[in-house]
């Protein structure tokens, strides 16, 4: 069973919130602070964390730097902001999706599917090396130069992609549909911004032995040096 935990500091929405997630079938657990979330995630090890903003203690965006820290386990932002400068923000730190106040509790169901399908649809068969960048289908697990590269599930599901295909061009909308669903409901930028996030994990790594390309007009390619 899957686990969610919610991180809302007004009841009301977090217990309809609960009531919804539980009756489909996923299990949950409630923090009404940060600092309770945060002991809650080391804790209990949710599968998704859908985490408010605007909280008492410690904001969510701290929250959410606090998460990408120590893995990639996927987080939903819920605000009341409705600017498109914190929806990027947002996503630029490593959210991967965003729901604006006032939602419908379906929807918020709808969406926590959504984002945990988005995991990985490459092959799973074994460990690929690209110079100092190892990859491990298996684990879904990257690693630079002996060191694990962690990454938010959208961008990990992205990088795995391009390494199962690399030296392949692939357009923003092929990209989408193949990594993260015909359902995706992201804005435009989400692969540029995903692709720039990969390329500054993968700075040491960039350059002789590969780099993501962007292709003029067609997107990008996951170039990397030939095999001898």
């Amino acid at each position: 069973m899957k686990r969610i935990l919610i991180v809302e500091d007004e009841p009301d929405i977090s217990m309809v919130l609960k009531r919804y997630l539980e009756r489909a079938e996923f299990e949950v657990e409630q923090a009404d602070d940060g600092e309770k979330a945060i002991l809650l995630y080391h804790q209990w090890k949710p599968s998704l964390v859908l985490l408010d903003v605007m909280l008492p203690d410690i904001d969510g965006w701290t929250i959410l730097k606090h998460i990408r820290s120590h893995s990639s386990c996927p987080v939903i932002m819920l605000t009341a902001l409705n600017e498109i400068g914190s929806r990027l923000g947002g996503l630029n730190a490593g959210a991967d999706d965003y729901i604006s106040k006032p939602f419908i509790a379906d929807e918020v169901v709808a969406r926590v599917k959504a984002v945990l399908r988005r995991w990985p649809q490459v092959r799973v068969e074994d460990t690929v090396l690209f110079g100092g960048l190892k990859i491990d289908f298996g684990s879904r697990e990257v690693f630079l130069n002996g060191r694990q590269v962690r990454l938010p599930p959208r961008d990990l599901s992205l990088l795995l992609f391009f390494a199962d295909h690399p030296n392949q061009s692939f357009d923003r909308e092929q990209l989408i549909s193949a990594v993260w669903g015909m359902d995706y409901e992201g804005i435009d930028r989400a692969v540029d911004l995903a692709v720039g996030r990969i390329r500054q994990a993968l700075a040491d790594w960039s350059g002789e032995d590969g780099e993501i390309e962007t292709m003029r007009g067609l997107g990008y390619k996951f170039r990397v040096k030939p095999k001898a």
